[in-house]
């Protein structure tokens, strides 16, 4: 059975243990995770997390479930309903954000590749109806807080989903802005090369979250063409 085919047993998990009574519900009542558990669990705490991100804004919008199903790149439309019904539990659960971050954070602990996917997956939802706000943001920063990321960290992240607003192609290769030409070239491969699809599967991102994976890349080779750009444009003007 698919990880989506397994969440049809939520139902009896929420009523004897809230949102997250429906991990033991789900894996039949197993309380220590083997692999396949433990991917039943992490899509279970996406699916709420993301849930109560689409909640950070103070208003509901079914464009937000629409972006959540853009990351799950690989849901069969039959386990859809399995998926919703997560959704609206996560979204009329009593419990703070923090337990699914928690959860999250737990099963990957120090794999911030998974993490930061997560990070980008939620960008995904918050953007969904319009431009993310001051509650969203903090939202997102006490989520990354919790996985283990820097203040620096966290900038970098956001401004790769917010570049638009931030225009600072160096925040999105983490460098300091008028860096060195090769360094920004060689932190641009690094990073092309880590999110790949192939090398996130390596690193154990899980499949429903490689969506996003096309996204980011396409940000990070933007950053530097940007940067490429303007070294061009200045060493023809012989300002370098």
């Amino acid at each position: 059975m698919s990880v989506w085919g397994k969440l049809a047993g939520v139902t009896a998990g929420y009523l004897v243990g809230g949102i997250f009574g429906a991990v033991v519900g789900a894996v039949a009542g197993h309380y220590v995770l083997d692999k396949n558990d433990e991917d039943v669990a992490f899509a279970i705490a996406l699916i709420a997390l993301s849930a109560k991100m689409s909640m950070a804004d103070g208003k509901i919008s079914n464009k937000e479930f629409s972006a959540f199903r853009e990351i799950l790149h690989d849901l069969p439309e039959n386990e859809l309903k399995n998926v919703l019904k997560v959704y609206n539990l996560a979204r009329e659960d009593v419990a703070g954000y923090d337990i699914y971050a928690e959860q999250i954070s737990s099963i990957f602990q120090n794999n911030l590749h998974v993490l930061e996917n997560v990070i980008d997956a939620l960008f995904h939802v918050a953007k969904a109806d319009g431009p993310v706000n001051k509650n969203e943001i903090i939202f997102l920063e006490k989520v990354a807080g919790i996985f283990g990321f820097s203040a620096a960290d966290f900038a970098r992240i956001r401004a790769s989903h917010m570049a638009a607003e931030n225009d600072d192609p160096w925040l999105i290769l983490g460098l300091e802005s008028g860096s060195n030409l090769k360094i920004a070239k060689s932190q641009w491969k690094k990073l092309a090369a880590e999110n790949h699809p192939d090398k996130l599967i390596s690193k154990g991102v899980p499949k429903e979250l490689l969506g996003m994976a096309n996204e980011k890349l396409a940000v990070i080779n933007n950053a530097y063409l940007k940067i490429e750009k303007a070294h061009k444009m200045k060493a023809g003007s012989g300002e370098i």
